[in-house]
């Protein structure tokens, strides 16, 4: 029996916890480094950690605590939860790596590369295990002594094969054919999730482009390489030849896509190609099958991996190549601690692993196209759509102007309605996007000017009608929609703006015959009416789909003729340096929709701003020119990818307290002199409160990023330590 100590994290995510506890262990089994633990920290007796370092003890428990000064806690056989590692060396560094550069602390980093079954938090304890199924089967076929009875269960299991332990028959039978070891029970793991089998595709014979587009990938001298095609150009086709040629090699592939919604389309084209080498990892799986895919692909049984954001996790051995699908999309980015993102995330993978990174984008991001043009990046381009098929031809539709709206209604404009009723007549589909979903979009008192916030953060509430609820989009605060005003009782509630519901019985009014569907994130929640939606509308059950952003990502709708943007000024007034960015590429994708197949497709853009420069050029799906006019707009001002971006968050239980420490923060990295460091601030972000707590924010611009990072870590860490005092740091975030 020997004696070990073991370096713990807790499951404890607050900073001035960030770092290993010590405790002791006396036994033959000692916890492997990188498996959970249960152990006792402060009054909590059972709290879930996660062993780093196991090493001998070379004194005795007391001569040592004599030494440290403090007492050691003990574990026991019964607290090691894994009898394996759960990370390999490689997602271990990765780990480190992660929160090094988002200043996270490192549990919160393997929370959340872990599944909620393997996570280092006690809510694991309660998770889905593996499941097994029970089979018999023979082990001796000598029938000499046995009864009718048995003879006939013993003969079934031999002409069966193995056959489930609940479908072989009685159970005393069973039994006794078990204890005169004629039959055996055999366990076997089982699968909650399958992916239907599909019958293989052969490749299919590139065109020239994607041939070219190929080659420079696989050619590059460069680890990341960005594939830059317009929509309907064939990158997935690509990045099937590509997951070919890593296959052959004997490594594997993950393929990330930005939204859930978009991974069974994503699954269905590999599947085909690859067949069951395939296993999906994303939030939608219940926690069960994210467990089974997991493991399945820690064994070594899938080479493929298809998911979302945190796929770029999943426990691959020797990965080849990883795919981000529509870079630009900034769900890539996670919203809360600790704030990873997917593509920066691949790119320190690849770069351990010598895996190739290809970023995939019709309107790529500004840093992206700017680190390739400086050969950073590879480079890949398809300026064409397959088959040569002509981009949309694409309208804008001035609502400035008079006449722009008629009779009919004072939300569609007349150019619209006409052009779908052309459309329709043909038989041809069309897409209506609004990037609002709900009802009404703002609710407000006309007698006392009370306005509906969320109490939580301070957003807007918005109505919908389908649940008759009043929700805020930002932080999931719901409520009842209300009689009359709470402030003065009035109850003639003004209500403003639409969304996709309201948008939806609008065009119901304007086309009764018309089947329409809408797809938005109330949609989406249940991921089997989503699939419904999308089948059912590439399948032709609907003549009009009405969505938000989602609908413009990814989707290939043969039939699709006419894509809409509705309200697309709206991103415009939006606060944030991208918000430029988002409306363009909005728009270019949205146009993209129409027209990939044998009928030619249109676009119309409503806007009440038709010269601005982000909506003119994304109709006319002009890259390059948006490009070199936003990046003319980022280095005047002082915006990515000319210069580095965090923004510290302070929150505390009263704004003023919130705002004093914020300023403080402010002011010493200031007197810090640092070069090239602007701090600007404190700010009140646009939501002011979250979880009950007011903000302010800190947002630093520099360019030189290992001195800054430094001194930010350290006074960070010290800010902290204040009681009652809340500290988020986004590295590069995306919303100022």
């Amino acid at each position: 029996m020997g004696s070990f100590l073991v370096e713990v994290l807790v499951e404890y995510s607050v900073r001035s916890l960030d770092r290993p506890f010590t405790y002791f262990y006396r036994g033959d089994r000692p916890p492997k480094p990188h498996c959970r633990v249960l152990c006792s920290f402060g009054p909590r007796k059972r709290l879930v950690g996660f062993a780093l370092m196991v090493r001998e003890a070379s004194e005795a428990k007391e001569t040592l605590e004599r030494e440290l000064g403090y007492s050691l806690k003990e574990l026991r056989d019964a607290d090691i939860i894994d009898p394996e590692p759960l990370l390999t060396t490689e997602l271990w560094e990765l780990a480190q790596e992660v929160a090094s550069y988002y200043l996270s602390p490192l549990i919160r980093v393997l929370q959340a590369m872990l599944p909620p079954s393997l996570s280092p938090r006690s809510s694991s304890l309660r998770a889905p295990k593996i499941a097994y199924d029970y089979y018999v089967k023979v082990v001796d076929r000598n029938e000499d002594g046995l009864t009718p009875k048995q003879l006939e269960m013993l003969r079934l299991a031999i002409s069966s094969g193995p056959i489930k332990k609940k479908e072989i028959g009685s159970p005393a039978v069973l039994k006794a054919l078990l204890d005169k070891g004629r039959l055996a029970i055999e366990r076997r793991e089982r699968m909650r999730h399958a992916i239907p089998e599909r019958e293989i595709e052969k490749a299919h014979e590139l065109t020239y482009e994607q041939r070219k587009a190929l080659d420079a990938i696989l050619g590059a001298k460069q680890e990341v390489v960005l594939l830059q095609g317009v929509t309907g150009s064939g990158k997935t086709e690509v990045y099937l030849s590509l997951s070919e040629e890593i296959l052959a090699s004997g490594k594997g592939v993950i393929m990330l896509v930005p939204e859930i919604n978009l991974t069974p389309a994503m699954v269905d084209y590999f599947a085909r190609r690859f067949g069951n080498k395939i296993a999906i990892l994303h939030s939608e799986l219940t926690n069960a099958e994210r467990y089974d895919e997991y493991r399945r692909i820690a064994r070594g049984e899938a080479q493929i991996v298809v998911g979302a954001r945190s796929a770029v996790f999943a426990p691959m051995a020797n990965v080849g190549l990883i795919v981000l699908d529509e870079e630009h999309v900034e769900s890539y980015k996670q919203d809360n601690a600790p704030h990873y993102h997917a593509r920066e995330v691949a790119i320190m993978r690849g770069r351990r692993e010598k895996a190739k990174v290809v970023l995939g984008s019709a309107t790529p991001t500004l840093g992206a196209r700017a680190r390739a043009l400086k050969g950073v990046y590879g480079y890949a381009e398809m300026p064409h759509r397959v088959n040569e098929r002509p981009l949309p031809k694409t309208h804008i539709i001035d609502l400035r102007a008079p006449g722009a709206f008629g009779k009919e209604s004072d939300k569609i404009s007349k150019p619209l309605i006409e052009k779908m009723r052309e459309k329709l007549s043909k038989g041809e589909q069309c897409l209506l996007l609004i990037n609002r979903r709900g009802y009404w979009t703002g609710i407000n008192c006309p007698r006392c000017g009370h306005l509906f916030k969320c109490p939580e953060c301070g957003g807007n509430l918005v109505y919908h009608r389908e649940q008759r609820l009043l929700k805020c989009h930002h932080c999931g605060h719901v409520e009842e929609y209300p009689e009359h005003c709470p402030e003065c009782g009035n109850p003639a509630i003004r209500r403003v703006g639409f969304g996709t519901e309201r948008l939806e019985e609008e065009v119901q009014a304007l086309f009764p015959e018309a089947r329409i569907a809408r797809l938005d994130s109330d949609v989406g929640r249940s991921s089997y009416r989503l699939e419904q939606v999308v089948k059912g509308f590439r399948e032709r059950e609907f003549d009009i789909l009405i969505g938000t952003q989602m609908v413009a990502k990814g989707h290939d709708f043969p039939h699709l003729t006419l894509a809409a943007v509705l309200g697309s000024d709206v991103g415009l007034a939006i606060p944030g340096y991208r918000s430029s960015e988002r409306v363009f590429q909005l728009i270019a994708q949205a146009v993209g929709r129409a027209g990939r197949s044998l009928l030619p497709g249109e676009a119309l853009i409503e806007t009440y701003n038709p010269n601005h420069y982000a909506i003119a050029l994304g109709a006319k799906q002009d890259y390059v020119g948006f490009y070199l006019k936003e990046m003319r707009e980022r280095k005047l001002a002082l915006f990515p990818p000319y210069v580095y971006l965090i923004a510290v968050e302070i929150r505390a239980p009263k704004e003023e307290r919130a705002y004093e420490l914020a300023l403080s923060f402010a002011n010493e990295l200031r007197s810090l002199e640092l070069p090239s460091l602007r701090a600007i601030g404190p700010m009140a972000p646009y939501y002011v409160r979250r979880d009950g707590l007011y903000r302010r924010v800190v947002l630093l611009k520099f360019k030189d990023r290992e001195a800054v990072i430094a001194s930010l870590r350290e006074l960070v860490r010290r800010y902290s330590l204040l009681p009652e005092v809340s500290i988020d740091v986004d590295v590069d975030p995306l919303d100022f």
